[in-house]
């Protein structure tokens, strides 16, 4: 059966968060400490390019910026609970 374009199985890279590629980074530096001596130089190659890869794109995005509630501008609707009173109103 032949895909068709923009179907997720394209040769397309996987979009990743900064967290997601922070855990995989963590996850291959520990990989490449328990490789051991015998292990081949293509595949220890192969782990060092991607661990330098994930570390400059670390570098190049900047770290997300996180908005306090209490410092939002937008006004908040009040809780349904403060709305209606305190009790449940099917009861």
């Amino acid at each position: 059966m032949r895909s068709y374009e923009g179907q997720l199985s394209d040769n397309r890279p996987i979009k990743r968060t900064r967290e997601e590629k922070q855990r995989q980074l963590a996850e291959l530096e520990q990989q490449r400490a328990a490789l051991k001596q015998h292990t081949s130089p293509a595949l220890r190659q192969a782990i060092e390019k991607r661990i330098i890869e994930l570390r400059e794109e670390l570098a190049r995005a900047p770290e997300p910026r996180r908005v306090r509630r209490d410092q939002d501008d937008r006004p908040r609707r009040p809780l349904r609970a403060q709305r209606e009173g305190a009790g449940n109103p099917r009861r």
